[in-house]
């Protein structure tokens, strides 16, 4: 949203230049155009559209200093750059040193790596300006200092993921050991696709000590003093956010994720099957707190083998919550389905089928529901399910995006619990009854599943540390298990391929982050 984008930026430069007499005022990476604006960048118009929002910004750049992010052309290629505007000039630049290529990154396929660097004096101190990835390298911030800069300024948009404030800490905490000198650290805040970026600004002084530290998830204008006292420069402690838990973290997260991915693609609300269960019953709860309970609708769906307690906890909830919510039973869709299939199935045994058309059904009506109204289908399935296939395409796994997709069973658990510790809005019931998908007569996860308790640490081993099965086993998991498991991942990545986009909240998600063939052999005809 380039212009939406050039707008706020000068809201936030005259405000900044109003109330606080700003010297510097820091926005993060390629704040013009957002990030990442992936194959946008291949595009001859954006450029167009960058140049002209770049002049109607520098036409209110004051005696302040902006440091803004932006995409940058030349005959030499596409750059990642900073500039740095003043008295409605720019009156510095700097492109990216370190252009990373792994992880959710793909920037080595858009832009080329500069290698000089930017030092600008302002306010008589000299500002080295970085890039996000500069700092998790050495030469960007080396050749900084060696330039003669006394303040590091790093522009960030760095994708969130449980415990990475920690991360950025350690790795800005190790320039400063080495180089003695402060280092101010600015990330964009919102979701984006499958991204979502923390914020949690924060500020270092010469001696590792974080000085500054902006709360995570709230955007806002943060004021930061740079004092100087004979040739020496400083920074004063100011107020720090508390650490959020992991649990709040994680919630806040998806929240966040939630909230612009419906927002920003101009959604009139969400429609979310509502089963009784604590998938469905957790993103209501992140679906309600992201954009309110009169943006949010539930429906009940039940079918032949649904207890009524599921039915009960899922109107208990919507009450709770003050969400408006259907029921809508697929029994008769479901009778009329076997009814139509009773020639092509004739001689057939009862299996998964026709569980699956259930979930079909279910998925049928979402979808014309969400149609209908131009609202998003919100779909419930987590992250272990997906990692072993235990969903069904076109049916619950029908939707435009999947909140819990980068959150484990096990972890849905504990964000249950984190959102009622102060009042119950997940009944009870939910949270101590054993998971079942209500396919098939008492039917239970654990039918199909090991125990999520075992299943989850195999999967992260297995996923998001790509241990092979030698390791895992070696971790003392038992061999078969491991085996079933690592086998019911690789036999399902025709099934994500074509899941709904969700919020990535680990360091390994699955989409963007893991990319692994549909067909392949790899594991055939390995054994342990």
């Amino acid at each position: 949203d380039i212009e939406g984008n050039a707008r706020k930026i000068m809201t936030v430069c005259a405000e900044a230049g109003q109330r606080y007499q700003a010297d510097i005022i820091l926005f993060p990476e390629l704040a013009l155009v957002g990030y990442p604006p992936e194959d946008l960048l291949l595009r001859q118009d954006l450029y167009l559209r960058c140049q002209q929002a770049l002049n109607d910004i520098l036409q209110q750049v004051g005696e302040y200093h902006v440091v803004m992010g932006l995409p940058e052309r030349d005959a030499n290629g596409i750059y990642n750059a900073a500039l740095v505007l003043h008295r409605q000039q720019v009156i510095a630049r700097y492109h990216k040193h370190a252009v990373p290529n792994y992880s959710v990154f793909d920037e080595k396929r858009y832009f080329a790596a500069g290698d000089a660097p930017c030092v600008v004096e302002i306010a008589g101190v000299p500002m080295g300006i970085t890039i996000c990835e500069d700092i998790w390298v050495d030469a960007p911030v080396q050749r900084s200092v060696a330039a003669g800069a006394r303040v590091i300024l790093n522009i960030n948009a760095s994708p969130y993921h449980l415990r990475k404030d920690a991360e950025r800490h350690a790795v800005v905490r190790r320039h400063i050991q080495q180089h003695a000198i402060p280092l101010v650290y600015v990330n964009q805040i919102g979701g984006q696709d499958e991204l979502v970026f923390d914020g949690a600004s924060f500020v270092m002084n010469a001696r590792g000590e974080c000085v500054f530290q902006a709360p995570a998830f709230e955007e806002a204008l943060y004021p930061v003093e740079i004092q100087i006292e004979g040739g020496d420069v400083s920074i004063a402690h100011q107020a720090c956010a508390p650490v959020l838990s992991e649990e709040e973290s994680a919630y806040r997260a998806l929240v966040t994720g939630v909230r612009d991915y419906v927002h920003k693609n101009n959604f009139n609300g969400v429609v979310i099957g509502l089963s009784g269960g604590i998938d469905s019953a957790l993103t209501l709860a992140i679906v309600v707190d992201a954009i309110g309970a009169e943006g949010v609708e539930g429906v009940l769906m039940p079918s032949r083998y649904t207890a009524s307690m599921s039915i009960e906890d899922a109107i208990q909830q919507c009450h709770t919550l003050g969400v408006a919510h259907h029921q809508i039973s697929i029994e008769p869709a479901f009778v009329t389905f076997l009814d139509m299939l009773k020639e092509a199935f004739a001689g057939l045994p009862v299996d998964t089928t026709e569980e699956n058309i259930q979930a079909r059904c279910r998925g049928l009506i979402l979808m014309a529901i969400a149609n209908k109204k131009r609202k998003i289908a919100m779909t419930t399935g987590n992250k272990s399910e997906m990692a072993v296939g235990y969903a069904t395409l076109y049916g619950d796994m029908a939707g435009g995006f999947d909140v819990l997709k980068d959150v484990s069973k096990t972890l849905v658990y504990r964000l249950a619990r984190w959102r009622n510790r102060e009042r119950e809005v997940i009944p009870q019931r939910v949270l101590d009854r054993p998971p079942s998908a209500e396919l098939a007569p008492d039917q239970k996860d654990s039918d199909s599943l090991p125990d999520y308790a075992l299943l989850d640490p195999i999967l992260q081993r297995y996923v998001e540390l790509d241990q092979g099965p030698e390791e895992i086993i070696a971790a003392g998991f038992d061999a078969k298990l491991v085996m079933r498991v690592i086998r019911m991942v690789d036999s399902a990545e025709h099934k994500r391929r074509q899941a709904p986009p969700g919020v990535r909240i680990t360091p390994r998600a699955f989409g963007r982050d893991r990319r692994y063939p549909l067909t392949s052999g790899y594991h055939r005809h390995r054994s342990t």
